[in-house]
């Protein structure tokens, strides 16, 4: 296994233990240390599709792989931040949603021998997405050192922190909705031969 396939499967590894740090409430800065292993999950997508590239080592597996990891990762934080009330329920199902259907015509057209490269719509809707769970968990972890503190640093409150948060992840939802628009037709000649 290559370099970047090894980075894929670091980020895919990384998951659970991302989920499980940010659902314990009880650990000190866990949503610190979620943002944090967020952040080096996330970089590592950069990173091993640049070394993929730089290297010509694209292989199968990591054309497979690569988004499906990208993929949980960011549908694991969002699902988490719905148990934990920072996200609406609509969001992610619409979030979701999409990517099930970018996927399943991905896979219909590999039958056909086809390759379906990103457009730059999908690339601004990872990047929003990558941005709001970001966003979200920093925003938290402040208001727990507010909380903590009987202080407002940064002026952050939790109504200015859920706005900024549901603001964030709106736009990421936004982005995904009209990046999953653009692909569909971009590709409906793969749909309506798909049956």
């Amino acid at each position: 296994m290559n370099l970047p396939n090894k980075l894929t499967m670091f980020r895919l590894i990384l998951v659970p233990f991302f989920v499980a740090v940010l659902l314990a409430p009880a650990l000190p800065h866990h949503y610190l240390i979620a943002a944090i292993l967020f952040a080096v999950a996330s970089y590592t997508d950069h990173l091993d599709g640049m070394l993929a590239r730089k290297n010509n080592q694209i292989t199968d597996f990591g054309k497979f792989m690569d988004p499906l990891a990208d993929k949980v990762l960011v549908i694991s934080a969002l699902v988490c931040f719905v148990e934990l009330h920072l996200a609406n329920v609509w969001m992610v199902l619409l979030i979701i949603a999409r990517e099930f259907m970018v996927t399943s015509i991905r896979l219909v057209a590999a039958d056909k021998g086809q390759v379906i490269a990103a457009n730059n719509w999908g690339k601004a809707k990872t990047v929003s997405q990558i941005i709001a769970i970001l966003v979200v968990l920093l925003l938290q972890y402040f208001l727990e050192l507010t909380i903590a503190f009987s202080s407002y640093p940064l002026g952050i409150t939790e109504q200015s922190a859920m706005l900024v948060g549901q603001l964030l992840i709106l736009i990421a939802t936004v982005l995904a909705v009209v990046s999953g628009a653009i692909y569909l037709k971009q590709n409906w000649h793969i749909v309506k031969t798909a049956g």
